[in-house]
Order: C-alpha cells, then sequence, then structure tokens
C-alpha cells in the first residue's frame, strides 16, 4: 500500500461487480489450486447467480473491499444476514438473549462462505491489510446500528488477528481425517486397533455389495446427468435435515460450468442408475465433504461414499486431509478426529459483549473437555504400529 495514499473502503452489493481475476488473485496462488475453492470469485458467484444468495434467502451480499489507485488491495466475502440459518456455528441464543433484552439482533453482518462450514480465509489481501478489513467490519456495525458483527470459520491466524482487534473469539470442533504418512488405505487401516480395523473392512465390504458399482468423476467426467442425479439426492437429504434446500438446481449448473476441475463427486450406480452420491470440493491439500443424498437405502454405503473413498481419493492424489463437514460423532469411529474450528464476534454494545465473553469463555473450556475426552476414545492404535495389516 503506498504510503500517504488515501485508501477506498467500499460495500459491493454482489461478487458479479469485482473482476474474477483481481478478487482471485487475493486468495490464492497465481497458478494452481488456492486453500480451498469457496472463497473464490467463481463459487461465491455461482451462489449469487443461482439465486442460492440474494433476496428472499436472508443472505444480501454486501462483500467489503479496499482499493487505491482503483487497485485492489483486501477483500472479505460479507453478507446481511436476515436470520441465522445456513452458518453451522450458531448464535441462536445469542439472538434470543438480545431480543429479550429489548434489542432488534437482526440484521447482523456475517462474514462467510455460505451454507459452507469449512475453514478458510476470510481477510484476503495482504497481512497488513488484515486488522484493517477487520475495523472497517466493526465501524461498519458500529456506524448502521446493528447488533454485531461475525467472521466464521476462519484460519486460527485471523483468529488471533481478531482478538488483537477486540473481537470475540469462539471454539468450536468438527472431525477432520489427517494423513500421518499411511502411504494408501491399508497403511490407514494398519494404524488402527484391531477392532477399529476388522469394523471398516466389514463396514466396506457391506456397502460394496450394494449390487453395482462406486465411481469418482472430477473435471471432465462430470457429466450433466449426474448433476440431474445428485439434485435428487440432495433435496432429499435437505428435506429432512433442515427443511428446505439451501442450494438451488441452477448453482449446480453453475458449478458445472465453472467449477468441475474443482468437485468430486462419488456416484453410486446400479443398472446404470445412480442409487447415492457424495459431493466433495478439492483444496490444495484438502478435501472437502460436503452433501450426501440417496434414493436408496444400502448398508454402511453412506459410510463408504463420504468418509473411505474420501480418505482412499485423498492418499491417491497427494491431499494431506479431509474435513467431513459440520457435526457427525460417527465419524470418529471412521478416523476422523476432533480439531478445533474457529470464529470471531463483534457487539459493539459493551455490557452485551461483555455477557457473550463471559459465555464464550465457558463454552471453550467445555470444548476442550470435550475434544480431549473424544480424542480418547479414537480408533487407533497406542504404542508401536503392527509391522502389517491384520
Amino acid at each position: 500500500m503506498g504510503q500517504g495514499k488515501a485508501v477506498d473502503i467500499t460495500l459491493v452489493n454482489g461478487i458479479g461487480d469485482i473482476e474474477a481475476a483481481e478478487w482471485d488473485a487475493l486468495c490464492g496462488p497465481d497458478d494452481g489450486r488456492p486453500q480451498d475453492p469457496f472463497t473464490t470469485h467463481r463459487f461465491l458467484h455461482a451462489l449469487e447467480v443461482s439465486g442460492s444468495v440474494g433476496p428472499g434467502t436472508g443472505w444480501e451480499a454486501r462483500h467489503l473491499t479496499i482499493r487505491q489507485d482503483g487497485r485492489l488491495l483486501a477483500a472479505m466475502p460479507l453478507y446481511v444476514k436476515l436470520h441465522s440459518q445456513g452458518e453451522y456455528i450458531f448464535d441462536h441464543a445469542f439472538a434470543d438473549a438480545w431480543q429479550r433484552a429489548g434489542g432488534q439482533y437482526y440484521p447482523k453482518l456475517q462474514s462467510a462462505v455460505p451454507f459452507t462450514p469449512a475453514t478458510g480465509p476470510r481477510l484476503l489481501g495482504a497481512p497488513e491489510l488484515r486488522p484493517i478489513l477487520l475495523r472497517a467490519l466493526a465501524e461498519v456495525t458500529r456506524s448502521n446500528d446493528l447488533s454485531s458483527a461475525h467472521v466464521t470459520f476462519c484460519t486460527a491466524e485471523e483468529a488471533g488477528i481478531g482478538v488483537e482487534e477486540g473481537y470475540l473469539h469462539r471454539v468450536t470442533q468438527q472431525f477432520h481425517w489427517q494423513d500421518e504418512g499411511y502411504g494408501d488405505f491399508d497403511g490407514f487401516l494398519n494404524a488402527l486397533s484391531s477392532r477399529k480395523r476388522k469394523t471398516i473392512r466389514r463396514e466396506r465390504t457391506q456397502a460394496q455389495a450394494f449390487g453395482g458399482t462406486i465411481h469418482a468423476y472430477t473435471g471432465a467426467d462430470l457429466r450433466p446427468e449426474h448433476w440431474d442425479a445428485f439434485w435428487h439426492f440432495y433435496q432429499d437429504t435437505g428435506s429432512r435435515k433442515w427443511g428446505r434446500p439451501y442450494l438451488t438446481r441452477a448453482f449446480f449448473d453453475q458449478a458445472h460450468r465453472t467449477m468441475a476441475d474443482d468437485i468430486l463427486l462419488v456416484l453410486a450406480e446400479r443398472n446404470g442408475r445412480p442409487v447415492a452420491g457424495a459431493l466433495n470440493f478439492i483444496g490444495a491439500e484438502t478435501l472437502f465433504g460436503r452433501y450426501w443424498g440417496c434414493v436408496e437405502d444400502h448398508p454402511c454405503l453412506h459410510f463408504e461414499l463420504c468418509y473411505y473413498q474420501a480418505i482412499d481419493w485423498a492418499l491417491a492424489n497427494g491431499l494431506t486431509r479431509v474435513e467431513a463437514g459440520a457435526q457427525g460423532e460417527h465419524k470418529l469411529a471412521r478416523g476422523y478426529l476432533p480439531a478445533e474450528v474457529h470464529s470471531l464476534h463483534w457487539f459493539p454494545d459493551r455490557r452485551f459483549r461483555d455477557a457473550v465473553a463471559d459465555y464464550l469463555q465457558a463454552e471453550t473450556a467445555a470444548i476442550g473437555d470435550e475434544m480431549r475426552l473424544l480424542e480418547s476414545y479414537g480408533p487407533f492404535r497406542r504404542g508401536p504400529l503392527p509391522e502389517e495389516s491384520q
């Protein structure tokens, strides 16, 4: 940033008003994959042009940008939120307390990737500009008399910057798989206790006996008919889990056009027809599991498509981590261990901020205790590894 030159801090009403190349220059390397595809222009644009976010959804884009002499130097994906749905680090308790005290909690500001519980950068740009983004977010919140601003699924480094800027730091947890030099799936199994190893082998055998074959599609191998099938899976899962699927059908068409190389779609097919599927997104080092669904129930097929196929593919393609989405303690037995997730929260009202700070202090301690307990129940062997799989 040039010395003595003024910067222009602006809220932008849609990612389409920003050039893809200048936004993506903040997200990752000029060549190769970004750490995650979710903060890329193509992903955020797919959400907006498909109507998955925008008027009527409770997610209205107000992306925060910093420019100097017209050049984009830093940015933050940002939304005006009219509810707390689709966030996965939920603040319903904060909203209830604020409204019981006579305040209006919504609208609020949310720096996030909608409907995406995946850790990634939220403060895009040079390190020296990240505090400025947070100060600008706090000022926008204060000057518009809003209840709060939230930065969810940020990196641990960003959480540290936020604390220095007076934001409250919240720690929650997910279940992630980490490659510890296993080499292949058998190497991973070799690190497990005998009982857990046998359980996973039995589950994989049961799943693969569903009467068909399992295929992993990415890039040019993805076809429109795959999305027709997956849309039915997604609708079924969405209607059972949260009442109304967040993403529109048009999102998947747009993702097919612009993000095929970012996607891994694992389909179970029987008699030429997909009967179940799991959608993943590919980062530089991490495979991000996002959605699952089926039109037929088969024993252990969910575990196979969502967890074991993801590990298999990550190991075969040089990825070192699988994030399997929000919640799900059943993932623990399948090699996915507790991992911290970070968020930041800003409340202009000092008294309410202090009350939330007390709550978060107690919550963080409880989360830490829970993570230690869960990890003690993990499936991995204690002591030297066996020389070969049993």
